[in-house]
């Protein structure tokens, strides 16, 4: 039987994972499709916030393997 704890610890992990996939397909739009992206003049300012949130999900990770498993 699975515990609640490896549950809700894989259920955080597979998100900040999920989180981590997306904000790295949007630095591979802006890196390899810079003309459709519109909205986004500073291509460089949206890069580093996109690297940003992928930082932060990465150390969640960090945390939760070093805290929680």
């Amino acid at each position: 039987m699975i515990k609640m704890k490896d549950t809700l610890v894989k259920a955080l992990l597979a998100h900040a994972n999920g989180e981590i996939q997306m904000h790295l397909a949007n630095v591979e739009v802006y890196l390899n499709h810079p003309v459709g992206i519109g909205e986004h003049s500073d291509l460089t300012h949206a890069i580093q916030e996109e690297l940003d949130k992928v930082s932060r999900w990465h150390d969640q990770i960090e945390v939760i393997q070093k805290y929680l498993k």
